[in-house]
């Protein structure tokens, strides 16, 4: 993978939001999971999730993105699945339908963002954090990513 210098990728971040200049869909083919990734934002590969996927982040470290499926064997549902992953009690936005859920809030200055969808027997995930002062230069890549989150 391509690695960007760090002004590069500030300059990107902080000034264009979801004009990053190079985005590519990730796959996880174990279980069909795939979502587009800006590989422009997230330069380096940063290790494994439990289950299957990749982790990525900046070459500055100040963000990361995690995709990643794990089993459902047991069918649960998203609201009890995230209720027994037992989330934080400080979750500023959560939205759980039959087919997904999609959490978020803050901690340590970062934004955390969760979004998990449920089929096959398969949870397939994208977990994004980064710098809370850069909300609105991260929203448009935050919203791409999360939407394009697929299990083929």
């Amino acid at each position: 993978m391509k690695t960007i210098p760090v002004a590069a990728i500030a300059l990107s971040v902080m000034h264009s939001g979801a004009n990053a200049d190079s985005w590519t869909s990730y796959r996880i083919p174990e279980t069909r999971t795939s979502v587009d990734v800006p590989v422009s934002v997230f330069t380096e590969i940063a290790g494994k999730p439990d289950g299957y996927g990749q982790q990525f982040r900046t070459s500055d470290g100040r963000a990361d993105l995690t995709v990643q499926a794990v089993s459902n064997r047991e069918g649960l549902p998203p609201a009890e699945f995230l209720a027994r992953k037992d989330p934080p009690s400080g979750i500023i936005y959560k939205r759980i339908t039959p087919r997904f859920f999609v959490v978020s809030s803050i901690k340590r200055a970062k934004i955390w963002y969760n979004r998990c969808n449920f089929s096959r027997g398969y949870v397939h995930c994208v977990l994004i954090n980064y710098p809370a002062a850069e909300k609105r230069q991260w929203d448009r890549i935050v919203t791409r990513i999360s939407h394009s989150l697929r299990a083929d």
